[in-house]
This record gives C-alpha cells, structure tokens and sequence, in this order.
C-alpha cells in the first residue's frame, strides 16, 4: 500500500469513527443535522458514480431521490409499521426502475443535450407528483408510521435513525469503493476520459453507461427513502431542478474523480448552509443567505479547482515550496559570506 492509499484510507477511517462517536457529545439538534448531512452524502455518491466515474453529468439526480422518498410513504401503511425488509428495498427498486427508463432514453444523446433530457424527465417526475392527488399535491404527505425490523430496529428512535443512516452511508460508501476499482469500474473511467477510444477497443460503451445510471439512480433512492423516514414528511421540492443542482455543487466543492470528494462536499456545503443562516451571527443579513454561500463556493473553485480534497496537498506543496525558497535564500547568504 503507498503513502497515498495510507492517507486516504487514514481518512476515510478517521472521518467515519467521527461519526459513530459524534452521538456521544451531540444533543439531538446534532444528531438530526448530522443525520441529513449523512442522507446527502449518500445522494452525493450516488451522483459522483455518474459525473466522477462515468463523466456523465445528470442534472435530473433530484427524481431519483425524490421517488424514493414518496415510495417510502406510499407503500406505507397508515395503521401499522412496515417491515423494512420489504419497504426499503421496494423504494430503491422503483427509483432504479424510474433510471433505468430514463437512462435508456437519455444516454442516446450527449454533452448538453444529455443534461437538459435528464432534466426535462425529472421535471415531468416533479410535475405528477405536484399536480396530481398522487402525492398530495404542493402540500405534500406525511409518513404517519416509521417502518420497522422486528424488534431490531426501531426508526422512531433519533439514535437508532442515526445510526442506521451511517450504516446505509458505510455500505454505499464501500460498495462503491469496489466497484469503481473493479472492471466494470474501470471501463466506466475509460468511458469518461475517451468514449471513442473504449469503443475501438471494442466496449460496447451504452450498456456500462445504462447500468452506472441505473445504479445511481437506486443508491438516490435510498438517500431519499432515508430523508422521507427521518423527517416524516415529503413534498415535491424534494424533486425540483435546485435540489439536483445543489447534490452538483456537493460533488464539484469536494472534488470530482474521489468518493472522499462526495463525503466532504456534502458535509462542507450543509455546515456552510447551517453556518450562512445563523440569525444568531448574522442577524438580518442571514435572510439573503444565498449570497454569502455562493461567494465561498466561488471563491473554494477558484483557490481549490480540483475541489477540497486537494486541499491537504496544496499545503504540503506551498508548505515544502516555502522551506526550500528560505533553504536557497541561507545557501545563497553562506555563500556570498
């Protein structure tokens, strides 16, 4: 293993003992803000398996998410809880079934064209469920009774919620982790630096495609059948354009081409939004606080182009660049002396 895999896998462990131990000091703000935090980090690696692994940028991820939600509520019953054996499962399969439709239309088509197709089919996601009585219209519809596993786990509980949600975000992130190192993964990083080229090698480029979207589609769902347990409640915001624009601007903070990079993104975007609409420090200003989010963002882009996860490394080298500028300027003194 070299220093670099050390390092990332020194991280990826810190961060997620972070995390089981974070209940231990937290109240139960924390434990609820941390909760979704984890839920996005989910919806942003479901996302970085399309844009970081494939190069295939979907701006319609927000459907997905949002049809795993309004499963979640759906299939529940409202005069007992449901299994989640069977809950679960059945709202990540619809969100997939829901990608693999769209992805086998819209992988037809490239660059632009891909991203407006993928979000004119989440907006006709978004439309049924807002203007139908299916989901409950702009009011939206609640999740009366939280599904359960037997006496195993309880979702009513915020620690157990917490708890499992991490569980769900080790799996995914695991998963993944395998996934993109297999060959299948490595036929998708083909795809994203040089379709054309995979395609002379003799790849067949639209099935890897049509499964990573497919696949991405139902690891969406999951995050969104997650937020839909956790808050009770769904609405059709949940499907909108800027929700599929904010889960872009996770992945791209952090660092596009790292999984790391989508755990990072979520959690910085989600504490600067917390941090931005804190009436507590900025007062009247904390209205507008679209402005002071955007202006970070712009300003992590253009210091950190390769996202925060770079940013230990762009330390080290202004760190090391800033040691042998003051070694040269001593030898240069000892030898004029």
């Amino acid at each position: 293993m070299t220093n670099n895999e050390t390092s990332k896998f020194a991280f990826v462990a810190i961060f997620f003992a972070a995390l089981a131990s974070f209940p231990l000091f937290s109240g139960n703000f924390g434990l609820d803000l941390v909760s979704k935090i984890m839920v996005y980090a989910i919806f942003a690696l479901s996302l970085e398996l399309l844009v970081g692994g494939a190069g295939l940028v979907c701006f319609g991820q927000a459907a997905f998410f949002g049809i795993g939600a309004y499963g979640a509520v759906l299939l529940s019953s409202e005069s007992e809880a449901a299994s989640l054996l069977w809950l679960l499962p059945a709202a990540v399969l619809a969100a997939g079934l829901y990608a693999l439709v769209v992805g086998a239309l819209s992988l037809r088509t490239k660059g632009v064209y891909f991203i407006m197709v993928t979000l004119a089919f989440a907006q006709m996601a978004y439309f049924v469920v807002h203007d139908t009585p299916l989901g409950g219209g702009s009011d939206g519809i609640y999740l009366n009774i939280k599904p359960v596993l037997g006496s195993l786990i309880d979702l009513n509980s915020p620690m157990t919620m917490y708890f499992f949600t991490l569980a769900c975000l080790v799996l995914v992130f695991l998963f993944l982790t395998v996934l993109l190192r297999s060959r299948f993964g490595r036929a998708l990083g083909g795809i994203r630096v040089n379709e054309q080229r995979m395609r002379a090698t003799g790849f067949s480029t639209y099935p890897y495609k049509l499964a990573a979207f497919t696949l991405s589609g139902a690891i969406a769902g999951l995050a969104g059948f997650l937020f839909a347990v956790k808050d009770g409640y769904v609405n059709p915001e949940m499907m909108s354009w800027h929700l599929s624009g904010a889960v872009l601007v996770m992945i791209i903070l952090g660092g596009l081409g790292h999984l790391r990079g989508a755990l990072i993104g979520a959690f910085a975007f989600a504490l600067l939004q917390e941090f931005f609409k804190s009436e507590a420090i900025f007062g009247d200003f904390a209205k507008h606080w679209h402005l002071g989010l955007g202006l970070v963002i712009i300003a992590a882009v253009a210091l950190l182009p390769n996202g925060l996860v770079d940013l230990p490394a762009q330390l080290r080298a202004r760190l090391a660049g800033g040691l042998s500028g003051d070694s040269g300027l001593g030898g240069a003194a000892t030898k004029k002396g």
